[in-house]
């Protein structure tokens, strides 16, 4: 596993890490399916799954240059460092593009995940009875998660924390979207909206000497939230990690091959033609902090060839499958 890389080398794992982080944060995007494409997905499971008891034992006993050679520190640190940059940046960027571009935001998502299911399954050659089976498995887990029913916000702390564990899934899982299961927990806009601008809000408060936005009682509990969140979070990256990374080495082609039936899975949430439909209590709609409609769950709808609104979202998806093309010609250039 690589420790030392160039400065170019760094740079591009941060910008890895930034698509990654905007990727987790779109409900339908999954984070694992940049790293799986971008090429750096079993480095990533391989490097979490060093954050075991030795390195727990290397970090309490102040040996922590080992402790960051031990767990792949600077590969994680420009990884997590770009994702968790990227969520103050690139994915506010994303959240105006949703609101007012929504059609061709998710047409160019579905081109891409299109492009990502060529670039993945063109060098898969081993399609035996056992590997189409899981292929099949992981397409019909995917659609099934695509048309389940949200459940309401809970901001249960215990619940915040198993919400942790099971959202960093769309890191881990190619496929498997995070965002969207935060949503079907139903502590999407909780979570990686209201929760991330407050915490934002407060870091900006401190750094310009305003400790007053401490005594707030309603931004304290958002940021219990996110605590909560990301501690969830880190459990769950570890233990998944060390589970995939067990599977990846006894079944490698099947996984393989159930990580590309995720993704095929997963089209059923980015399908461009859809309507958003918002949650209601009361007769009336939900809104988030910042005075926006929480999206519910989306009614899908087959295209009309006749609209040209439809051969706009054709070609956005178009764009999509050139960028993955391109990315891969890029690759395979570097070989």
């Amino acid at each position: 596993m690589k420790q030392e890389r160039s400065f170019l080398q760094q740079g591009t794992l941060f910008f890895k890490g930034l698509i990654m982080g905007a990727a987790n944060k779109v409900p339908g995007v999954s984070g694992g399916t940049v790293s799986f494409v971008f090429g750096f997905y079993e480095e990533l499971i391989f490097s979490f799954k060093k954050i075991n008891l030795k390195a727990f034992q290397l970090l309490f006993k102040g040996r922590f240059r080992e402790f960051y050679q031990h767990v792949n520190g600077q590969f994680l640190l420009l990884i997590m460092g770009g994702s968790i940059f990227s969520y103050f940046t690139i994915s506010i960027v994303l959240d105006y593009l949703l609101a007012y571009y929504e059609r061709p935001v998710w047409s160019c998502f579905f081109g891409m995940i299109i492009g990502s299911i060529y670039y993945l399954a063109k060098d898969f050659v081993d399609w035996d009875f056992k590997n189409s089976i899981s292929l099949i498995v992981g397409v019909v887990i995917g659609l099934a998660i695509s048309f389940l029913s949200p459940a309401k916000e809970n901001d249960n702390l215990w619940f915040v924390f198993i919400c942790g564990i099971i959202g960093v899934s769309g890191m881990t899982l190619p496929g498997l979207s995070g965002s969207f299961i935060l949503i079907l927990l139903g502590n999407y806009v909780l979570l990686l909206v209201d929760s991330v601008n407050v915490l934002l809000h407060i870091i900006t408060s401190l750094l310009i000497g305003d400790f007053q936005v401490l005594s707030d009682p309603i931004k304290i509990r958002y940021l219990k939230i996110i605590t909560v969140f990301t501690l969830g979070s880190v459990v769950g990256l570890i233990s998944f990690s060390h589970l995939l990374a067990y599977v990846l080495k006894r079944w490698y082609q099947s996984v393989n091959a159930v990580i590309i039936g995720f993704i095929i899975g997963s089209l059923g949430v980015v399908w461009p033609w859809k309507k958003t439909i918002y949650a209601t209590a009361n007769g009336q709609f939900l809104i988030d902090n910042k005075g926006n409609q929480i999206v519910q769950n989306y009614e899908r709808f087959m295209p009309n060839f006749l609209n040209v609104e439809t051969w706009i979202a054709v070609f956005y998806s178009i764009v999509g499958i050139g960028i993955i093309l391109v990315i891969d010609f890029y690759g395979r250039k570097r070989k």
